[in-house]
């Protein structure tokens, strides 16, 4: 396969225009959203959706995050990320197959009907974790598209996938919010470096290769903007997997909780990745296509 968005090949940064639809939405999956917020989903790059969950909804979800995160079984577990310079907890992988509402979560219509409308056919579960940003000590998750990394990481070919982040806390202007930069899906950062043999052990925690360069960091930012998202608990964010986006550290003295899942469509299927690397493991990139996701009904 040609690959229309080369990045990781040379010492010198690059900006391409987007090759790929934003929206495939043709009436037949779902209509989960009208047309002004399908306008600002492919206009921003992202569409934010307030009191989607309720409190005891909340409750239950937090409950479970906490006792993965205290679970002796996933202590030494790959799925289990801790932060570069501490034993906190970083983020969970694989979350919505290790805990029971977790694994409801996914297949909530809420959720679920957006994605399948969005992305204009049946969607499987690429990846899921929940990030985890202890108070004053959560670090920072660097300016990134997330499809730059799936795209060289775990071939990926094209974008036609997007996260789900459900907020599990409230996400204030002090404990590090999700940062994006409106409309800079529209364009994909082709990022200098080669990428290390089982780059995720150490891009999960810290990530410095794949990142994009300051000089389109800044281009980009100051044509979109920065958008920090702030609201309470039980929001959603949906966002374009080449979206940049990033946050900052959490100083504040609450905790910070987010459950994203990556909704990938079914006619996108994974390839090998590029440049000779070795497949990423499953519970980062599953490559079960295959399961197709349902909306459950209450």
């Amino acid at each position: 396969m040609q690959d229309c968005y080369v990045s990781r090949v040379g010492r010198t940064a690059a900006l391409m225009a987007r090759r790929d639809p934003v929206v495939y939405e043709d009436g037949r999956y779902a209509r989960a959203l009208d047309a002004a917020q399908l306008r600002q989903y492919e206009e921003d790059g992202f569409l934010v959706l307030p009191g989607v969950l309720g409190a005891d909804e909340l409750d239950g979800l937090r409950a479970e995050v906490a006792a993965l995160a205290d679970d002796p079984a996933l202590r030494e577990a790959e799925e289990l990320i801790r932060e570069p310079d501490s034993s906190a907890v970083r983020s969970i992988f694989r979350v919505h197959e290790l805990g029971a509402r977790l694994a409801e979560l996914p297949r909530d219509p809420r959720l679920l009907e957006v994605a399948r409308q969005i992305l204009g056919s049946e969607v499987y579960i690429h990846q899921s974790r929940v990030n985890l940003k202890p108070a004053l000590d959560g670090r920072e998750f660097y300016w990134h598209s997330d499809f730059e990394t799936w795209h060289v990481e775990d071939g990926m070919p094209a974008m036609r996938a997007l996260s789900c982040s459900v907020l599990l806390t409230d996400n204030t202007p002090f404990n590090g919010p999700l940062m994006l930069i409106p409309g800079s899906h529209r364009q994909f950062v082709a990022c200098v470096g080669e990428t290390p043999e089982a780059h995720y052990r150490q891009s999960l925690r810290r990530q410095e290769v794949g990142v994009p360069d300051p000089v389109s960091l800044r281009y980009l930012a100051e044509q979109g903007g920065l958008r920090a998202v702030t609201a309470p608990a039980g929001a959603v964010v949906f966002f374009d997997c080449n979206t940049l986006h990033g946050s900052g550290g959490n100083l504040s003295p609450w905790p910070r909780s987010n459950v994203f899942m990556v909704y990938n469509s079914v006619h996108n299927r994974l390839m090998a990745p590029f440049h000779g690397l070795a497949p990423r493991p499953a519970h980062i990139a599953s490559r079960r296509v295959g399961e197709v996701l349902t909306p459950w009904r209450r």
